[in-house]
């Protein structure tokens, strides 16, 4: 569904200078989580493939639209490329639902898409240490005391709510070390 352009165009936006976390790298990790959900149907993977291919093309940190800007994006390359419109809509839907992670109890496909987004929260502790530190440098424009009590809050919230992952399958294999990487980040934050 995605032309070679696009995708060209994808790749340069996710390769750009300020990018530390949000790369190609988060975009492959993301693409190879759908490929190995063997529950889904071929036009589910679809929706999928080409959510989280446009779901951080836009990202600015100095910004609180990125995601609103990337659907705007992903409906028109989507368009130009001919996609159905409720195909485009999908798409647009499920990466608006990456601004806050919240999905509705019956949307499967938007809980796979949230889920496979935070997952980096339940990886290894060394794997985690590196997603936090690329997030600092992505927000190396805010003063260290600022960036501090903000991540901290935010991480906070995350460790508050009663499921970090709204999909189950990777409630049940992230959700517990997610807990404890959170905990131990928000520990170093406030120390």
């Amino acid at each position: 569904m995605i032309s070679g352009a696009v995708r060209d165009e994808l790749i340069a936006r996710y390769g750009e200078p300020h990018r530390r976390y949000h790369t190609m790298t988060h975009i492959q990790d993301c693409l190879a989580q759908v490929a190995a959900s063997t529950d889904m149907t071929d036009d589910q993977r679809a929706l999928m493939d080409a959510a989280i291919w446009f779901h951080d093309a836009i990202y600015d940190p100095t910004r609180n639209d990125n995601e609103a800007e990337s659907a705007k994006m992903a409906a028109d390359r989507l368009a130009a490329e001919g996609a159905p419109q409720t195909f485009i809509d999908e798409v647009a839907r499920l990466i608006l639902l990456t601004a806050g992670h919240s999905v509705q109890a019956d949307d499967v496909l938007g809980a796979r898409l949230v889920s496979i987004d935070l997952s980096i929260l339940g990886a290894a502790p060394d794997r985690y240490d590196a997603y936090a530190a690329a997030i600092r440098d992505e927000y190396a424009h805010v003063p260290d005391p600022l960036y501090r009590a903000g991540r901290a809050l935010i991480m906070g919230r995350f460790l508050e709510s009663p499921h970090l992952f709204a999909d189950p399958v990777w409630a049940n294999r992230f959700e517990a070390q997610a807990r404890n990487n959170l905990s131990r980040e928000i520990a170093a934050l406030t120390a």
